[in-house]
């Protein structure tokens, strides 16, 4: 597997039209690894074009033939696991270990899709009318197009084209600038899996003009984005203008909840996953650790304790669990945020700065006496700050986790059974870990409520995502 430079339509590679590059850099480095396109709004109408003529024979094309090439695609992702990751490491940062994670699980998504591929059911209504039957079916939706984020380049493209392809669909990629190459990746993935010209297809270039395209073009039917609420919203009203189908996973500010009565060594593990994983740079990670009077101490301590151990580095170094920050706006962002938590009286207790190694490292950080006056308890931090704010009682911490726009997940550790049930019902997110700190797996559903999205990925949930409802109404039988 190699680094592809150019773009991916109908099975081939081509260049933007007026040969417009854009640089790419690895993140530890701040080198050069290489140039991608910069496409616009014509590239991406040829894309759309391709899509479209290869839709009808996609979508007509037996669910066990798109099964097996979602499953030859799984396995190309996991034959080529070690190259991919390579790729990945090198544009965005994330140690080696975490990408060839990464890898691993984008590759089940096409597995699992290969299974619900077959499971496109359709229902039969009992008629109120005598003489006349009720049937509905579930038919792809179209051609899709898909916008991706920088911080999981891989996993963010498989669980929307799984899907998708699953569902009988077409689609075109737009990934992030910042990371091309991984999802470049996925034309010769495509290729080796024998998949017909113009059902992948993959541009890279300039976001405002390729999803301009995306939302103004006719023949494309649906739009699926991850990124920012921000950007979510105003791609949503465009989409909206034009009728589009859209799934949006947006923004989130999770709480991680940990109770008196929890097992707090396991609780320390479980914040350590959902707040450093990806060096914090996660829509899931728990921005808000709230932690009951009780154990505040004690919880505190153990969680630097655990931060000590982390290793900030290249990811590429084998013993480094702590790769670099995507760019200077994200350094920028946690200095932002640390400051403001200073001046409203929080305490550094480990990090709280530049990395000694400099460029776009950050140093795991942990903050205690926050408060909810402090802009990161209300903004997504997307970086490796830990900010720990005290409460009292249970009804004092399903205010506080609630106490927000973001909706997309939430975490909580507790031994007691009927708290535990209370918590997943009451707290106002899509998605709820209970004494978990990791909940993202391919058979369950990914999804927000509130401001942090609309629409699921994964699971059998986002195949229906893909899929249009039609209701036929069959008369004269009684003839």
């Amino acid at each position: 597997m190699r680094k592809r430079h150019q773009v991916f339509i109908a099975n081939q590679w081509r260049d933007a039209d007026d040969g417009a590059v854009m640089e790419v850099t690895n993140p530890a480095t701040g080198k050069t690894i290489g140039t991608a396109p910069r496409c616009g709004r014509a590239e991406t109408a040829i894309a759309i074009d391709a899509a479209f003529e290869a839709f009808e024979g996609w979508r007509d094309t037996l669910a066990d033939e798109r099964a097996a090439i979602l499953m030859r695609l799984h396995d190309a992702m996991m034959d080529q696991q070690r190259p991919l990751a390579e790729i990945l490491t090198e544009e965005m940062g994330k140690p080696i270990a975490e990408a060839m994670g990464e890898v691993a699980f984008s590759a089940r998504f096409f597995k699992w899709f290969a299974e619900e591929a077959r499971r496109v059911y359709g229902d039969t209504i009992p008629s109120p009318w005598p003489g006349k039957r009720i049937i509905i079916a579930k038919e792809p939706v179209g051609v899709v197009g898909a916008i991706t984020p920088w911080n999981f380049p891989s996993s963010m493209i498989a669980r929307k084209l799984a899907a998708s392809m699953a569902a009988g669909c077409t689609m075109v990629i737009k990934p992030a600038s910042q990371t091309p190459f991984s999802a470049l990746a996925y034309g010769d993935l495509a290729v080796d899996a024998g998949a017909p010209p113009g059902v992948v297809n993959i541009l890279t270039g300039t976001a405002s003009e390729i999803a301009g395209e995306m939302c103004e073009n006719p023949k494309l039917r649906k739009i699926t984005f991850t990124g920012s609420t921000q950007i979510g919203k105003q791609l949503a009203a465009h989409a909206g203008a034009h009728m589009k189908r859209i799934s949006m996973e947006l923004g989130g500010n999770a709480p991680f909840i940990v109770f008196d009565d929890a097992d707090i060594d396991a609780a320390v593990d479980g914040a350590m996953i959902a707040k450093f994983r990806n060096s914090g740079q996660t829509c899931v990670c728990a921005n808000r650790i709230l932690v009951q009077s009780g154990v505040y101490d004690v919880f505190t301590e153990k969680l630097k304790a655990a931060i000590g151990k982390l290793n900030v580095g290249d990811g590429m170094a084998p013993d480094v669990t702590q790769g670099p920050l995507i760019d200077e706006a994200a350094v920028a962002k946690m200095e932002s945020q640390i400051a403001d938590a200073l001046e409203h009286g929080a305490r550094i207790v480990a990090g709280g700065g530049s990395h000694a190694l400099g460029g776009l490292f950050f140093q795991p950080t942990l903050l205690v006496d926050a408060s909810a006056e402090m802009k990161i308890f209300s903004e997504e931090t997307f970086g490796p700050i830990a900010p720990i704010f005290k409460f009292d009682t249970e009804e004092e911490a399903i205010d506080m986790a609630n106490d927000t726009e973001y909706g997309l997940a939430g975490y909580a550790y507790t031994t007691n059974l009927g708290r535990a049930w209370r918590l997943s019902e009451k707290l106002q997110y899509g998605m709820v870990g209970i004494n978990e700190g990791l909940v993202s797996t391919e058979v369950a559903p990914f999804g927000g409520v509130k401001q942090s999205g609309i629409g699921n990925e994964g699971s059998k949930y986002g195949l229906n995502d893909y899929l249009n409802i039609k209701y036929s109404l069959f008369g004269g039988l009684n003839l």
